[in-house]
């Protein structure tokens, strides 16, 4: 069996040559996440001991650097937000629409995060809500949840916005629950359309009101003819947004989220091998069918690191965006109106939270359960275990 490589051992073995040769060329955002994904369940970052209530087996757990772009530390945080989640569920069909911005717009918004990024949330959301309320498709209101993605499998730049979407919406008075179509929801070449005309006209208007920058190779398109120009071809292409059928239960819907809603660049189960020639990851092509379709890449550990702090973002910026019917402080409201309608129950709701101690992995031993008996704080380590204790927690005499 392979030894399990992580991008945190990346980064501490190649990371420090990284930052020396890129030195005032990397964001403070960047090195902040160099720093956290290095340091993450190291002493660094302080811990605590546990030990097995019944066989007194111990062991050191070190804390977590809960930085959003870290691999390891998203399982948790995925989990705290999908249980949230599972109680805004209504019993309908949910829908998968993915829209996703050409090349060359991308190439912009690398250069300008937080302003395209937060201009394709907007676009992509105003065309779904718009076409939904149109009484030629759908004619209601519609809730959804919105996830931010800018990487590839190859993590090569590549911003779309995935959403999950209810198959249906409440009727403009509220009166009733206007359902899709069973495999329908709303056109996709009707909302291409509208979504690119609403994400060009508002990222002239950034450009006019001096709200781009621009740098290398994109440095002549702070001229405002130059940038007109070139946006000219992709005003006449087709913009792709993509639509799948609706999920198969709201169980279904919960699993892709989880897939989904804390992503990072590249997962640590994707790292095959890291040595003095580079790192080897598998990644999907999305140009080949079926089994070719899993490959194998191979890449300097510089050029590695490059691709992964590409899709660093902005301090502040959200990722997960609701909006219609899930927005704000009246989603709470809307689901119960929709569940009326709809004549379901409204969820049950757990009695207490989940106490801290119970989600700790039981003892590897014996399976029993894990105290904690003391903590210590960063750069410290913990004491030599208790006297007549082994390290592996056995009883020496």
């Amino acid at each position: 069996m392979r030894a399990s490589i992580k991008v945190a051992d990346i980064f501490r073995s190649a990371g420090p040559a990284y930052r020396a040769s890129h030195a005032g060329h990397l964001s403070l955002d960047q090195l902040k996440v160099m720093s956290a994904i290095e340091t993450c369940r190291t002493a660094v970052m302080g811990g605590h001991v546990e030990a097995c209530t019944d066989c007194g087996h111990w062991r050191v757990a070190y804390n977590s650097c809960r930085n959003r772009h870290c691999p390891r530390c998203q399982g948790a945080a995925a989990r705290t937000w999908l249980a949230e989640r599972e109680a805004d569920l209504l019993p309908v069909g949910y829908f998968h629409v993915v829209f996703t911005l050409p090349a060359e717009v991308g190439d912009i918004a690398l250069q300008n995060k937080a302003a395209v990024y937060g201009l394709l949330f907007q676009a992509a959301s105003e065309t779904m809500t718009t076409i939904a309320a149109d009484p030629k498709h759908l004619g209601a209101r519609i809730g959804i949840t919105a996830v931010l993605h800018t990487w590839g499998s190859a993590m090569t730049h590549h911003p779309h916005i995935y959403m999950i979407v209810p198959g249906g919406g409440l009727s403009p008075d509220g009166s009733r629950w206007v359902s899709s179509r069973p495999a329908f929801l709303l056109p996709v070449r009707v909302l291409g359309k509208l979504f690119r005309r609403l994400f060009l006209t508002r990222l002239v208007r950034l450009h006019d009101a001096g709200q781009l920058g621009f740098f290398g190779s994109l440095a002549h398109l702070a001229e405002r003819r130059a940038f007109l120009q070139h946006l000219a071809p992709v005003r006449k292409k087709r913009w792709v947004v993509y639509a799948k059928p609706p999920f198969a239960g709201p169980g279904t819907v919960l699993a892709y989220l989880s897939r989904y809603t804390h992503r990072v660049a590249i997962s640590n189960s994707r790292l095959l091998r890291f040595d003095q020639t580079g790192v080897t990851f598998r990644y999907k092509n999305y140009r080949c069918n079926g089994a070719d379709r899993q490959q194998v890449m191979a890449l300097p550990a510089n050029e590695f690191i490059r691709r992964f702090l590409l899709h660093v973002l902005p301090k502040g910026f959200h990722r997960i965006r609701h909006y219609g019917l899930l927005a704000g402080a009246t989603r709470k409201a809307h689901l119960e109106h929709a569940r009326e309608l709809l004549g379901v129950a409204p969820p049950v709701t757990a009695a207490e939270p989940v106490a801290p101690d119970d989600t700790r992995p039981p003892c590897p031993c014996c399976g029993g359960r894990m105290l904690v008996i003391e903590t210590f704080e960063r750069w410290r380590q913990p004491r030599a275990p208790p006297h007549g204790i082994s390290a592996t927690g056995t009883t020496t005499p």
